[in-house]
């Protein structure tokens, strides 16, 4: 068993101004994925330009950005939003849906696609292994800001936590006594996502598109791994305390936001290479 670390969630401050880890965290997932695109961008018939892949950062950024936020707060936080509308911009206290982020970087991608004449799978298989950088690094911002934990679990490396700097955990989720000092230990569950969802799913989508592939077949992956791997993990995620589990004592929003997914990638493979056979 272990103990949670004190983190400081202020990375730097200057003045009034303070830099926190979770928004850093971020931009290590911005510049990782842009670094990255270039390298791809800059191999032999790669159809991309390092122009293009510039142009490519701006518009993810704002889909991600806008649609996370945005989509944290319909599926998650729609009750903060109505007692504090401000609480939109609070971006660095933590709150990004991945699921909302997803839908803002589609729009992103049909609008780059409409500017530079790039199709629209054309630029998501392209983004596709780009992305787990940024979902490995949000997870481990999760960690920093103590976000997102896992349910109670006996595995060697749960963690407890203090319940003094994390009352809403202790009291609202685990519905502890007042007074308690420290948490049961809990699944690191942030550090499972960034495992599973970045390091995993990156080598993953790598490896498998560094050769050539149907248009789709690496989007649908794409879907198919953060789907299973979602869904999965759900297992041991704690429920935002406001929703708890929406039917059998075990569905999460996560899981139901994530069928879709699962779903839209089995079907984009299967066209992927229905298309290739027909075409081949």
């Amino acid at each position: 068993m272990l103990t949670y670390p004190s983190i400081d969630p202020v990375l730097f401050s200057i003045g009034p101004l303070a830099v926190h880890w979770y928004g850093a965290m971020y931009l290590v997932g911005f510049v990782g994925g842009w670094w990255l695109g270039r390298v791809r961008a800059a191999k032999p018939d790669s159809g991309w330009t390092p122009q293009q892949v510039d142009d490519l950062l701006f518009y993810i950024t704002l889909g991600v950005v806008l649609g996370g936020r945005l989509g944290y707060v319909l599926f998650y936080g729609f009750a903060d939003l109505q007692r504090d509308p401000l609480s939109i911009l609070r971006i660095w206290q933590g709150g990004m849906s991945f699921h909302g982020g997803l839908i803002g970087v589609l729009i992103a991608m049909w609008l780059f696609g409409r500017r530079h004449q790039k199709g629209f799978f054309q630029a998501t298989d392209f983004i596709a292994p780009l992305i787990p950088i940024g979902l490995g690094a949000g997870r481990i911002g999760n960690f920093i800001n103590g976000e997102l934990w896992g349910g109670p679990g006996s595995v060697p490396w749960a963690m407890q936590v203090s319940c003094e700097r994390f009352v809403a955990l202790c009291q609202d989720k685990l519905q502890l006594p007042t007074g308690t000092l420290m948490s049961p230990p809990l699944h690191p569950n942030q550090l499972y996502e960034a495992l599973l969802e970045g390091v995993v799913m990156f080598l993953i989508l790598w490896i498998y598109s560094a050769k050539p592939r149907p248009a789709m077949a690496v989007s649908g992956l794409f879907l198919i791994c953060y789907g299973v791997f979602r869904f999965a993990i759900e297992f041991v995620r704690m429920p935002d305390a406001h929703l708890g589990y929406l039917a059998f004592d075990w569905l999460t929003m996560g899981q139901i936001l994530t069928l879709p997914m699962l779903l839209s990638g089995v079907v984009l493979i299967g066209l992927a290479f229905r298309n290739r056979t027909q075409t081949g």
